[in-house]
C-alpha cells in the first residue's frame, strides 16, 4: 500500500547513490555567494569549502576573514583561488556569479551576456569535479539552469536552480504572519518561474492538514474577502523592497541555499521547490527549467512530486515555460 502512494505522489528521476567526501565550492564572492558560504559553515554542512572568483584581492580577503573564525566553528577546510583547480573534488558547486542588467538592456541581452560567463565557469567545474552537482542561483535562474546543464553535459538530476524555494519560504513567512503561527507550521509552495509570474498554489495551502481553501473557497482570489491574494504579491514584491533598502539579498537566498546543500550533503532526501526539468510534467512539452515540489539526496534530484493542481494552476505553467522556452530559442551556445 505505502508502495503504490508512493509511486502516485512522486516521479522517481534516478535512484540514489552511495558517495562519500564533503568538499563544496562557491563560485563567485558577492554578497550572495558569501552569505551562502557563511551559512554553510555556521552549519557545518561540509568539511571542505573552496571559493572563485576572479577579484583576487576580494577572495583572498574574504577567505582569511572566514579563516580566523574557524576556531569557533568545527574544524572546515577553507580555500580561495581564482584558478578552478582549488574546486577539485567537489561534491556540491555552487553559482552565484553572473552580470547584473544594465539600464536599458533586454532580459534576452542579459541572459546571453550570463550565458557567455556560464560558458567559462562550468567546464572548468566539470573539468576538475566530474562527478559534483551543480546548484545555480544566479539570475534568471530557471534559464541558466538550463544553460548549465546544456553546456555541463551532465545529467539533468545533478544540475538544480534555486528556483522558489526563497519564494516558498517568504509565502510561507508572510502565511504566518497572518496566522499568527509559526512559520514552518504553515504550509504553502510556490512553484513555476523564479519572479513576477511564479505560481501560488492556494489550492493545497494549509495548517496542520486543514486546507484554508475549505474555510475560504475563494482564498487567493482577486475577490478573495480576506484578501489573501495579497500575500503572493508580497512575495514577488520583497526582492525589490529589499534591493531598495539595502542595496541587495543576501542573508535568506543563503540560508535557503545551505539548506538545498545540506540535503544532498547529508542526503537528508528533503522536498523543496526548486529548477528541474518539467519536460514531461502538467503537460508541459518545452524543454525549460522551473520549480516544482522536489526531492533532494546525495545524487541531486530523486523524484519530482506529483503535485494535484487546478486548471487555472496549470495554466500558469504552461504559459511560463512557453515564455521560457522562447528565450532560450534565442541563445547561442
Amino acid at each position: 500500500m505505502a508502495e503504490g502512494i508512493g509511486a502516485l505522489l512522486m516521479d522517481e528521476v534516478v535512484p540514489a547513490l552511495d558517495k562519500a567526501g564533503g568538499k563544496v565550492t562557491v563560485v563567485g564572492v558577492g554578497q550572495v555567494g558569501m552569505a551562502c558560504a557563511f551559512s554553510m559553515l555556521t552549519q557545518s554542512i561540509c568539511s571542505e569549502l573552496a571559493l572563485v572568483d576572479m577579484a583576487a584581492d576580494k577572495l583572498r580577503g574574504e577567505m582569511l576573514d572566514l579563516q580566523h573564525g574557524v576556531i569557533f566553528l568545527k574544524n572546515i577546510k577553507i580555500d580561495a583561488s581564482t584558478d578552478y583547480a582549488v574546486s577539485a573534488g567537489s561534491r556540491v558547486c555552487i553559482i552565484t556569479a553572473g552580470a547584473r542588467q544594465k539600464e536599458g538592456e533586454s532580459r534576452l541581452s542579459l541572459v546571453q551576456r550570463n550565458t557567455d560567463i556560464f560558458k567559462g565557469i562550468i567546464p572548468q567545474l566539470i573539468k576538475h569535479s566530474p562527478d559534483t552537482i551543480l546548484i545555480i542561483v544566479s539570475n534568471p535562474v530557471d534559464i541558466l539552469t538550463y544553460v548549465a546543464q546544456k553546456v555541463s553535459g551532465l545529467p539533468k538530476n545533478r544540475v538544480i536552480g534555486s528556483g522558489c524555494n526563497l519564494d516558498s519560504a517568504r509565502f510561507r513567512f508572510h502565511l504566518s504572519q497572518r496566522l499568527n503561527i509559526a512559520p514552518n507550521s504553515a504550509h504553502g509552495w510556490i512553484i513555476g518561474e523564479h519572479g513576477d509570474s511564479s505560481v501560488p498554489v492556494w489550492s493545497g495551502v494549509n495548517v496542520a492538514g486543514v486546507r484554508l481553501r475549505d474555510l475560504n473557497p475563494l482564498i487567493g482570489a482577486k475577490d478573495d474577502p480576506d484578501k489573501f491574494d495579497q500575500l503572493h504579491k508580497e512575495v514577488v514584491n520583497s526582492a525589490y523592497e529589499i534591493i531598495k533598502l539595502k542595496g541587495y539579498t543576501s542573508w535568506a537566498i543563503g540560508l535557503s541555499v545551505a539548506s538545498l546543500t545540506s540535503s544532498i550533503m547529508k542526503n537528508q532526501r528533503r522536498c523543496y521547490s526548486v529548477s528541474v526539468n518539467v519536460q514531461g510534467h502538467h503537460g508541459i512539452t518545452e524543454d525549460v527549467f522551473l520549480s516544482l515540489p522536489s526531492v533532494l539526496g546525495e545524487n541531486g534530484v530523486t523524484h519530482i512530486i506529483k503535485q494535484t493542481l487546478t486548471d487555472a494552476e496549470v495554466h500558469q505553467l504552461q504559459a511560463s515555460a512557453k515564455t521560457l522556452w522562447e528565450v532560450q530559442q534565442g541563445l547561442k551556445f
